[in-house]
């Protein structure tokens, strides 16, 4: 008996063999048929695909990653530690114009002035013109697009100065429409907001514009200023201070809400997409999410996250990224997270989730071998099965016969 499991055994191996990869089970063409058809393969050889840094998760490394979502205001625009940006007059603005003289019996101010409150006029509000001017008696015409309300009252001055008596001049806004930021999408009321003279940060404009409609863990926001456009999650514009920069005028802010998920891929309990349904989800949250890792299958010390991680961010962990073009910003990362340690469940339940990660856990290596043994196996009890049916229709032919 022994040694007619041996004889099938052998033979399984034999067909194996000589049927080459086509017993196998597939569903579809095999990736040697597949290149080996092709009229022209692209970029030929055995090249990686994307080059990749490798990460193992530690303490330190920890001390260096935080939760800072999709993209950064800061970065992109460096405008968080500063003043608010200067707002100027600009076309389509309504100016109010005062002018003072010192004494009665001036250019505005006749002797006979009698009861008058003070010896100053008010001029008609003006709206700047399509030049760019606004018109003040005696000075002519004062150019207003582009400068400060002092500025502007520093040339009335001036202009002035040879013909009134003393004079002083106070310029003030009475209707802005060119320092504006526009707020649209999942806000209470989208609208266009004049910047205040003080300045307005993202959250002050977004407030204004009656606040947001979802939930802050599912909202982003994108800023669109001259061209240049960045998204950052809603959440860190709260908690980090530096994100939260002043808007300038003729910004665009567009609220909309977005759920962040993450993939699972290899030997977890389940795989596919998986919504983060909160505000943080840490790697221990995500492979919970995920199933747990597979007793028969899964490698522990192979928890790998993929992400495309800012150059900036490797530079602060000490990484060497010489292997990268210095052009190049963002280099896809692998963070390795090694569960076989109990420690690393501490690191696991430190390290943030992005939006789009993806979570992949590696076969143990012997998971392999175990499948061609047990292919082997099969095929030899197949053969064995088929045997055992030859002589059963053998003898079935033979009873016919009779």
């Amino acid at each position: 008996m022994i040694s007619t499991r041996r004889n099938f055994l052998m033979l399984g191996v034999s067909s194996i063999g000589l049927a080459g990869c086509s017993m196998l089970p597939a569903s579809g063409p095999q990736a040697g048929v597949i290149q080996g058809q092709a009229s022209l393969t692209l970029p030929g050889g055995a090249e990686v695909a994307l080059k990749y840094a490798l990460v193992d998760l530690t303490k330190s490394i920890l001390s260096v990653l935080h939760d800072a979502g999709p993209g950064s205001l800061f970065r992109s625009f460096g405008t968080g530690r500063g003043g608010p940006p200067e707002i100027v007059v600009g076309v389509g603005d309504t100016v109010q114009v005062t002018i003072f003289e010192s004494a009665a019996g001036g250019l505005f101010i006749p002797n006979d002035a009698g009861s008058r409150p003070g010896n100053f006029i008010q001029l008609p509000s003006q709206t700047v013109d399509q030049a760019g001017f606004i018109s003040v008696p005696y000075a002519g015409a004062i150019r207003a697009k582009g400068q400060t309300l002092p500025r502007i009252q520093q040339e009335i001055e001036q202009k002035l100065a040879g013909r009134a008596i003393e004079p002083q001049a106070v310029v003030a806004l009475a209707g802005q429409t060119s320092s504006q930021v526009t707020v649209i999408g999942q806000v209470g009321a989208p609208n266009k907001i004049n910047i205040n003279p003080a300045g307005d940060r993202v959250l002050d404009v977004i407030s204004r514009a009656s606040g947001i409609h979802d939930a802050g863990f599912e909202t982003f926001v994108t800023l669109q200023r001259k061209g240049r456009k960045e998204t950052v999650y809603f959440l860190n514009l709260i908690s980090n201070a530096k994100e939260n920069i002043f808007v300038a005028p003729g910004d665009v802010l567009y609220v909309f809400q977005q759920k962040r998920s993450f993939t699972a891929f290899g030997a977890s309990g389940q795989t596919g997409q998986f919504m983060f349904e909160q505000e943080h989800l840490t790697l221990a949250d995500a492979a919970g999410k995920a199933g747990g890792l597979l007793d028969n299958r899964a490698d522990p010390g192979q928890v790998l996250v993929y992400r495309n991680e800012y150059r900036t961010l490797l530079e602060r962990m000490g990484a060497d990224h010489s292997a990268f073009p210095a052009e190049q910003k963002i280099i896809p990362t692998i963070y390795r997270g090694n569960f076989r340690d109990p420690s690393s469940f501490f690191v696991a339940k430190d390290f943030f989730m992005q939006d789009r990660d993806v979570l992949y856990v590696t076969n143990a290596e012997k998971v392999e071998l175990f499948k061609f043994l047990e292919l082997v196996t099969g095929t030899a009890g197949a053969v064995g099965l088929t045997s055992a049916d030859v002589v059963t229709t053998r003898d079935a032919v033979r009873v016919l016969r009779r």
